[in-house]
């Protein structure tokens, strides 16, 4: 049987099935994972429950800078008002530049005696493990994407409004794609899937067929 790949760089725009298809991944091949997003949440999370605007980028460096693992337990990263400020603070290139260290020393030694990593995130392979054996872009429409970030929101026992999901989630792909600082873009020579008309199994199925591919012959 073929070793599994040391290293998977998984990025994509918000609710395009990469938090989920990332778990699953990492589950399957014996891999660590670690959802770089929730770094950027809980920096936006600190920042919001210490009264501070997510725009001053000096603050939200400071507080990267300054970030505990017990700030990943917060119940509130997965709020609406922290993914706005997630991508918010995500743009500022110092808060990048503070968290890049804790994301490439994860990859670099998985932890719990794990053979390799699974990093998911938004540059992960442009920017975090550009030398990554297998990288990963899934994506979907945004009329798609704000539907499972509604349907989400309703599971959590929120009252979302459709169009406002929609208004906020367009807003953060602008941030996101047009920021100076590592823009969301597939890395070179990813593997892109668009998830769109794709259930979890289905885009697990194809993603695994894909790194399969890609490990078997050279190690089996």
């Amino acid at each position: 049987m073929a070793a599994p790949p040391r290293l998977i760089a998984l990025d994509g725009p918000s609710a395009a099935g990469k938090g989920t298809l990332a778990r699953r991944l990492a589950a399957h091949y014996g891999l660590a994972h670690l959802d770089t997003g929730a770094l950027y949440r809980a920096v936006g999370r600190r920042v919001l429950r210490e009264g501070r605007d997510p725009a001053d980028a000096a603050y939200a460096a400071q507080v990267a800078s300054d970030l505990q693992p017990v700030d990943l337990e917060d119940p509130e990263l997965r709020s609406e008002a922290t993914s706005q400020a997630a991508s918010m603070v995500a743009a500022i290139p110092a808060v990048r530049a503070n968290l890049l260290a804790w994301q490439r020393r994860f990859a670099a030694q998985p932890p719990g005696g794990k053979p390799g990593a699974v990093l998911d995130g938004r540059d992960i392979g442009t920017v975090i493990c550009p030398d990554a054996e297998v990288k990963l872009f899934v994506t979907a429409s945004l009329q798609a994407r704000a539907e499972r970030r509604f349907r989400e929101l309703q599971a959590a026992g929120a009252d979302p409004i459709r169009r406002a999901v929609l208004d906020e989630m367009a807003a953060r792909d602008r941030r996101d794609s047009e920021r100076a600082a590592a823009p969301l873009v597939p890395a070179p020579g990813a593997f892109v899937l668009d998830t769109s008309e794709l259930d979890a199994d289905a885009v697990f199925d194809r993603v695994v067929a894909y790194i399969n591919s890609r490990i078997s012959p050279r190690r089996a």
